[in-house]
């Protein structure tokens, strides 16, 4: 049937002849043809600068560089740097039709800077689409993105998947609030009762840019002293940023900036927000209208405008090294970011890492810290019981529990709540003198001795040396033990010897955020202690060994950290606050701890270790994978003159059902580890050595010229090497 003799009424090809005749002359006389988003085959180029810089979002390194696209015209107003870009990307250069190179996939991209003319000889593909003519990167976030990428050895995609969020459309369209005038200068409240608290608020609000590590007194006002050193940034004109290990510490200090400063001048930027909440936040911050962030890692590259100080808080956290390729550190991250934008820095803790003792032994940053009478008035009584006194302990033998922690658990909970630090399940045991319990070390290396099952030697856990005759060099002991972690049913036991109180935890499955001022037995794992209303009266941390026996190098240096965190939620002496700490009382560590002396603790340890050649005096890195190919790994990269490789040795298998770590073998998989290290300033030659042999090595694989090689993980400056 003719188009004539159909009813009208049914779209197009009911359409009068006319109408129909009026539409095919139309397209007829049109002297360019309608563009083609996929391939914009014909389409015209944009008159002035018709070129485009491209960083796709692939994330292997030998494709980590920038890409020219042609832009088309209809493309040139919103094409501008700094948009997300869609892009056809693996084209060959036999696919060209009309000069224009085709094929391929699409792929996201970020625009990075317009040229007149392309440094590639050959055809160009075209853009495919502007996603969006929001420009969320600029050259200084794209400056931090590749300074990371060096100093990790990875790719500028994979720090931009970290830096930006991805994207959302409502939140986009939303436009941002207007941004606030400054506030007034805050008074320096809490801050004076450090020597020079006063000075550093004052430094902050007259537009200085000091650097300080901070020794916080225990105690709760840290968040209050945050927020008005924030306050004081911003009242010089000046953006600011904190990154806190936590969503926990992240509400404390948002509380405190609220009370201080009103709704409206901050931003809250964390991972566990909606996609939707946190880019409107994000955009909020990168269009200006919100000049302070309070954030966990995620906002470690929040895009501030005029930063004036980046703030860190625990950076002994775990939860600041991202698990994410390249795996960067908080701490580092924000150093660069001080140093690029030239701004202050803060970092502070109950506790004080060796990392945070080299800034100030190298002059970079000024020691934060009260004097000792105000830690004296603020910290409270610290108490030890030790292995000796376990022994004679009738009451420690039956419950595990010594006679005097009882005492202090029981006149606790006539005021209010008790603390019980347990450690966690699963701390991998090693070897110890049985008299001094020194950690037993390699003579080679320095690195941890570890029992064999098959034999009655010893092995290093870095570089793979059996060690036959060892003696303790403190006290020429030969006897050896192994550490393990105390009993798993310390609230049940509790419950049962105080009946009438209620017992709660607080852990993996359960987190509690506060708890009130009642007496109650408040059992946690470190890291998840609540905060008391008023303070704890008591804490009792059990089982110091299964902390201080990790395999790990930073094992005494986490111990104290976690032993502060928690002794920190206590009550002054003078309130009747007690700690009971059941470890060695001559360790290091715990001397450290009664004193309440972190920062001598890290100093000491950082002298050992300038003479040990360990991190973070030295710089590490981990190459891990099936041994034949961490074997050709190493053989192929070429490394510094001065790097050292330790090992490689075996992995821990793991065992099916349970969690892969980063990094860790699949199930079942044996795997080994190297470790390379450098003396100080040859990091940046180890990690770009590294990159450079991963990227070929990726590279073969994309060609398939050696087959399908088997992956190798290569991680800088890894938190535990034993």
């Amino acid at each position: 049937m003719s188009s004539e003799n159909e009813p009208a009424g049914g779209g197009a090809d009911d359409a009068p002849p006319e109408q129909l005749a009026l539409i095919r002359e139309t397209v007829r006389r049109a002297k360019t043809p309608r563009a083609k988003p996929r391939t914009w085959r014909g389409a015209a180029l944009a008159k002035e600068r018709p070129v485009a810089r491209v960083l796709v979002d692939k994330g292997v390194l030998h494709l980590d560089r920038y890409f020219d696209y042609a832009v088309p015209e209809e493309l040139d107003g919103e094409a501008q740097p700094g948009v997300r870009v869609r892009v056809r990307f693996g084209a060959g250069r036999h696919r060209v039709r009309d000069g224009r190179r085709e094929g391929g996939g699409l792929i996201d991209g970020f625009l990075i800077e317009r040229l007149a003319e392309s440094d590639y000889s050959g055809p160009l593909a075209a853009l495919a689409q502007v996603v969006s003519p929001e420009r969320i990167l600029d050259e200084e976030l794209l400056g931090l993105v590749r300074a990371v990428a060096d100093r990790y050895a990875g790719s500028v995609a994979d720090v931009l998947q970290l830096a930006v969020p991805p994207r959302n459309a409502r939140a986009e369209k939303r436009p941002s609030p207007q941004p606030l005038p400054p506030p007034a200068p805050p008074e320096p409240g809490s801050w004076t009762r450090y020597e020079q608290g006063a000075a550093f608020v004052a430094a902050l609000a007259a537009g200085s840019a000091p650097r300080a590590v901070w020794n916080a007194l225990p105690g709760p006002q840290w968040a209050d002293e945050l927020a008005r050193a924030v306050t004081a940034t911003l009242a010089s004109g000046r953006g600011a940023l904190v990154v806190l290990p936590d969503g926990r510490a992240v509400a404390r200090v948002d509380a405190a900036l609220t009370a201080l400063l009103g709704e409206g001048r901050h931003g809250v930027l964390t991972a566990d927000a909606g996609p939707e909440k946190r880019y409107a936040q994000w955009l909020a911050v990168r269009r200006g209208a919100v000049r302070a962030v309070v954030g966990t890692r995620a906002a470690m590259f929040a895009p501030v405008r005029d930063l004036g100080l980046v703030a860190l808080w625990d950076d002994g956290d775990d939860s600041h090294s991202e698990p994410h390729a390249p795996q960067p550190h908080a701490r580092e991250v924000l150093l660069l970011r001080a140093a690029q934008d030239r701004c202050a820095f803060l970092l502070g803790a109950w506790n004080c890492t060796v990392d945070a003792a080299q800034l100030v032994e190298t002059g970079w940053a000024r020691p934060l810290v009260a004097a000792r009478e105000q830690v004296r008035a603020a910290a409270p009584l610290v108490r030890t019981v030790g292995d000796q006194d376990l022994a004679r302990d009738e009451a420690a033998r039956a419950a595990r529990l010594p006679t005097l922690a009882w005492q202090v658990v029981r006149d606790g909970l006539r005021h209010g709540p008790v603390l019980v630090q347990v450690p966690r399940r699963g701390y991998v045991p090693r070897m110890a003198c049985a008299s001094c319990r020194t950690p037993a070390r390699c003579r080679h290396c320095a690195g941890p001795l570890e029992g064999q099952e098959s034999a009655s030697a010893l092995r290093c856990g870095w570089c793979g040396r059996e060690e036959g005759d060892w003696h303790c060099p403190e006290c020429g002991g030969f006897r050896l033990r192994a550490q393990v972690v105390g009993a798993r049913r310390t609230a049940e036991e509790l419950g049962r010897a105080f009946p009438a109180v209620p017992v709660r935890t607080s852990g993996r499955e359960q987190v509690l955020d506060t708890v009130s001022q009642a007496p109650a037995l408040v059992v946690s794992t470190p890291g998840a202690e609540p905060v008391a209303e008023g303070g704890y009266t008591a804490a009792l941390l059990l089982d110091g060994w299964a902390m201080l026996g990790r395999p790990d190098l930073r094992a005494g240096e986490d111990a104290l950290r976690r032993w502060l965190a928690a002794a920190s939620l206590v009550r002054p002496q003078s309130a009747g606050g007690t700690v009971v700490a059941i470890a060695e009382p001559t360790l290091r560590p715990v001397q450290a701890l009664v004193r309440w002396d972190p920062v001598g603790h890290a100093v000491r340890e950082l002298g050992e270790r300038a003479e040990l050649g360990f991190p973070p005096v030295s710089r590490m890195a981990a190459v891990t994978g099936p041994p034949e190919a961490v074997a050709g790994f190493l053989r192929a990269v070429e490394l510094p003159g001065e790097a050292e490789v330790l090992g490689p040795v075996p992995l821990p298998v793991t065992a099916e059902g349970r969690p892969r770590r980063v990094g860790a073998p699949p199930p079942g998989e044996h795997w080994e580890r190297a470790l390379v290290r450098v003396p100080p300033g040859r990091g940046a030659a180890l990690a770009g050595a590294l990159k450079t042999a991963q990227a070929a090595r990726t590279a073969r694989t994309a060609r398939g010229s050696r087959g399908s090689e088997e992956a190798v993980w290569v991680r800088i400056d890894p938190p535990d090497i034993g």
